[in-house]
C-alpha cells in the first residue's frame, strides 16, 4: 500500500469518527495546519473556531491538516502533506494558516511546511506560493522567533480579523501590494514590513463571544467533548501569566444562555474553556444545567479559592475523577510575590473536598525555579505536599518556570538546568510513595525560555536546530551560535559568565 493511500485511509478513518465536520466547494481554500498531531489539534478551541469562521465566508473553504504522528517515516515516504477533508496537498491551498500555542511547536511548523513543499522562509516565497499566516496563543507573548517563517501574523484574538485578512487576499493579486495593505491593518503584523517591531494584540468584538467548537471526536485529548468559552481573559494579576487582567480588557463573561445554546444535541460532554473559568459568577448555574441535561462536564481551569462543596459535587456528577488546581508557587511567600492569591488553606480545603466526593486523584500544578526561590521554599513545598498526600491520593505536576514577554516577569533569567534538575530529583525522592511527582524537562524548559525571550536571532537558531535533527544538543549549539550579546544578559550575569554568549558548561 502506498504512503499516499495510507494517508488517505487514515484521513477517512478520522473523518468517519467526527460529528460536525464541514464540507464546502469554494473558489479559494485555506489549509488550517496545526503543528502537533490530531489529538492535540482537535482539543484546541481556537483552531476549531477558525475552521467554522472561514466556512462562513462565501468565497472560502477551510480544510484541516496536522503534524503527522511519525514525521520521520512520513518524510521518508516522500508524499505531500494532505488535508483531511478532501485529501488534497496542503501546498496547493491559497493560504496556509498555522495555530501556534507555544514556542516548542515551532519545529512542527517547519516539518509541516517542508512536507507541504513550501519554503520555510517568507523571503524565499514567490507570488505563486501560498500565503503563510501564523496566529494562536503565542502571539499574546512573543511571536518574533516564528515571524521570519510567516508572511503575516495575526496578533491576539483572530475571531473577525482573520476574515478581514482573507478578504484582502481575495481582492489583491500582487504579493508585495498585499503585504503592504495588510501591514496597515491594526492587529496584523507583517514581519517583512514591521521587522522586529511588534504591534499591539487585537481584541474581538464581544458580540462574537462565546467561541465554541465545531467538531466532536473521540480521537482527541478531550474525547467526545464540545468546547465552549465561559469567559475570555482573566481579571487576576498573576505576574507570570500573559493572560493577566491587563490583556485585552481583563475577563469578559459569556452569557449562560449563549453557552448552552452552542451545545449540539449529539454532544455527550461539554468542556468550558477559558483562563479563569471557575471565576465566572454564574458557574454553578452553567454546570448545573449541563449536568441536568445528562452530559458530562469539563473545566479548563479550576482555582482552589473558588472550590465549594456544591461545585465539587456537580463536577463529580458530571464525570470528574481527577480534581486539578494550580498552586504555581512552591511556598506562601513565592505565591504572594507572584500575586497568586491561592493559599495553603484553599488547597487543603480542596484536597478534603476531593476526598469527600470520592475523586480518584487530587492534582496540583506547580512551578519551581521562580525568581527568588530558595531551598526553604522547597522545604515548605515538601512539607505541604506530604500533608496533602495524607488527605487524598495526590499527584503534583511540576514545571520549571519560563519567563514570558508581555508579563511583569519578562527578562527574568532561567534558574539553571542543573539546579532545576537537582530540585526536581529532590522532590521525587522525598515525596516518593506519598505524592506522585510528574515533572517536565528542565532542558527543554531552558530551550523554551531562550525562544520566549528571543527575537529574529532565535528564528535563526530554531531553523539551525531543526536542520540538525532537533535534539537538545542541536538546540544548545544553535542557541550558542545565534544568541545576541544583549539577549538577555540576566542569566549570564547570574552565573558569573561573560555577556555575549551562553557558556553552556555552566548551564547544563
Amino acid at each position: 500500500m502506498s504512503s499516499s493511500w495510507s494517508q488517505v485511509q487514515e484521513a477517512r478513518r478520522l473523518l468517519d469518527d467526527e460529528q460536525g465536520t464541514l464540507f464546502k466547494e469554494a473558489p479559494r481554500r485555506v489549509a488550517l495546519v496545526y503543528p502537533s498531531p490530531y489529538r492535540a489539534a482537535m482539543s484546541s478551541l481556537g483552531y476549531q473556531l477558525m475552521y467554522r469562521r472561514v466556512h462562513e465566508l462565501p468565497s472560502w473553504t477551510a480544510e484541516r491538516a496536522m503534524l503527522p504522528d511519525d514525521v520521520a517515516a512520513f518524510r521518508r515516504s516522500r508524499t505531500p502533506l494532505l488535508t483531511l477533508e478532501s485529501q488534497q496537498p496542503v501546498g496547493n491551498a491559497d493560504v496556509i494558516a498555522f495555530s501556534l500555542a507555544y514556542e516548542l511547536e515551532l519545529g512542527g511548523v517547519f516539518d509541516c511546511l517542508e512536507l507541504s513543499g513550501v519554503p520555510l522562509r517568507a523571503a524565499a516565497r514567490g507570488d505563486h506560493e501560498p500565503l503563510v499566516v501564523l496566529g494562536g496563543p503565542l502571539t499574546f507573548s512573543n511571536p518574533l522567533p516564528a515571524a521570519p517563517f510567516a508572511d503575516v501574523v495575526v496578533m491576539g484574538e483572530a475571531d473577525s480579523l482573520f476574515a478581514t485578512l482573507l478578504e484582502r487576499v481575495e481582492a489583491t493579486e500582487d504579493r508585495e501590494t498585499l503585504l503592504a495593505d495588510l501591514a496597515a491593518i491594526p492587529g496584523l503584523y507583517v514581519p517583512a514590513v514591521h521587522g522586529e517591531r511588534l504591534i499591539p494584540v487585537a481584541a474581538a468584538d464581544d458580540r462574537l463571544l462565546p467561541a465554541f467548537g465545531q467538531i466532536i471526536t473521540p480521537n482527541t485529548e478531550l474525547s467526545s467533548m464540545h468546547l465552549v468559552e465561559s469567559e475570555r481573559g482573566c481579571h487576576r494579576k498573576c505576574t507570570f501569566c500573559v493572560m493577566r487582567r491587563s490583556t485585552n480588557g481583563g475577563m469578559r463573561l459569556a452569557d449562560p444562555d449563549a453557552i448552552l445554546a452552542s451545545v449540539p444535541d449529539y454532544a455527550p460532554r461539554v468542556g468550558l474553556v477559558g483562563a479563569a473559568v471557575s471565576d465566572h459568577p454564574k458557574l454553578i448555574e452553567i454546570v448545573e444545567r449541563i449536568v441536568a441535561s445528562g452530559r458530562g462536564v469539563g473545566l479548563s481551569s479550576l482555582r482552589a479559592d473558588r472550590m465549594t462543596p456544591e461545585l465539587v459535587a456537580l463536577l463529580k456528577r458530571g464525570g470528574y475523577q481527577t480534581l486539578t488546581v494550580a498552586s504555581d508557587g512552591a511556598s506562601e511567600r513565592i505565591r504572594a510575590e507572584l500575586q497568586k492569591v491561592i493559599r495553603e488553606e484553599h488547597l487543603l480545603r480542596t484536597a478534603h473536598l476531593a476526598a469527600e466526593h470520592g475523586m480518584r486523584v487530587f492534582k496540583m500544578y506547580m512551578m519551581i525555579g521562580v525568581p527568588g526561590e530558595t531551598e526553604e521554599d522547597i522545604d515548605e513545598l515538601i512539607r505541604f505536599a506530604r500533608e496533602v498526600g495524607r488527605i487524598t491520593p495526590t499527584a503534583m505536576g511540576v514545571a520549571p518556570f519560563v519567563s514570558k514577554r508581555n508579563t511583569p516577569l519578562d527578562r527574568q533569567p532561567f534558574f539553571g538546568i542543573k539546579e532545576v534538575e537537582r530540585r526536581l530529583q529532590r522532590l521525587g525522592s522525598e515525596l516518593r510513595g506519598v505524592v506522585d511527582v510528574r515533572s517536565t524537562s528542565a532542558r527543554w524548559a531552558w530551550v523554551e525560555w531562550a525562544l520566549a525571550q528571543g527575537g529574529f536571532d532565535m528564528a535563526d537558531a530554531a531553523e539551525q536546530a531543526w536542520r540538525d535533527g532537533g535534539g537538545f544538543a542541536a538546540w544548545k549549539r544553535a542557541i550558542r551560535d545565534h544568541q545576541r550579546a544583549e539577549q538577555p544578559p540576566s542569566e549570564l550575569l547570574r552565573l558569573g559568565l561573560p555577556e555575549g554568549r551562553f557558556a553552556h558548561e555552566g548551564i547544563v
